[in-house]
């Protein structure tokens, strides 16, 4: 996009430079803006977008003066996953790193290996390396489940649903806890 050719990793927003999308009405604003150049086709391939976004977190995390950000990777799809071997892999390895996978489901496909993906019950295992994910970092839901005027409001809840506990597992993990408040700040710190 825009330039004809198929790509399985692109900005939706369209500035590669600066990928980021500003809270939920952002990243429906660039969707809306996107979806009209944009002409969606198979395959649906997931693995080399959660390898790319995977491979940034992982330069950001190492070191020895690591900054402490988190990435929510959105993956907005219509089609069955044709890498479902490389993607289950792909998650594995990401679950190591400051990052969450959302993804949002459009049209009419029945999106059950999404659910999968989804790791609610039990925590995906590599069909490669047989290594168990360290934790679920992936969230799934089904745009269609989201009609009328509440929609939006229901949608950013869903979606980021589990954020935040998958945001405390990685950091816990990681033994890095939250700084004490400073005496400036007024209110009640929020994690």
């Amino acid at each position: 996009p825009p330039d004809n050719v198929t790509s399985h990793c692109f900005h939706v927003n369209g500035n590669p430079t600066n990928p980021y999308c500003l809270a939920v009405p952002g990243i429906i604003d660039a969707y809306q803006r996107c979806v009209r150049i944009v002409k969606l086709n198979g395959p649906t391939l997931f693995a080399h977008v959660i390898n790319c976004v995977a491979s940034e977190c992982s330069a950001q995390s190492q070191g020895s003066n690591p900054n402490h950000k988190y990435t929510i990777l959105m993956i907005i799809t219509d089609g069955v996953i044709m890498d479902m071997d490389d993607t289950i892999h792909a998650i594995v390895q990401a679950s190591k790193l400051p990052l969450s996978i959302v993804i949002i489901g459009v049209g009419g496909d029945s999106f059950e290996s999404m659910c999968y993906l989804d790791g609610d019950d039990v925590l995906l295992k590599s069909p490669k390396t047989k290594e168990i994910a360290s934790r679920d970092i992936v969230q799934f839901v089904k745009m269609r489940d989201y009609k009328g005027a509440e929609c939006g409001p229901r949608l950013a809840r869903d979606v980021l649903e589990e954020v935040p506990s998958q945001v405390v597992q990685y950091f816990i993990s990681k033994g890095i806890f939250p700084s004490p408040p400073n005496k400036a700040q007024t209110g009640t710190p929020v994690l």
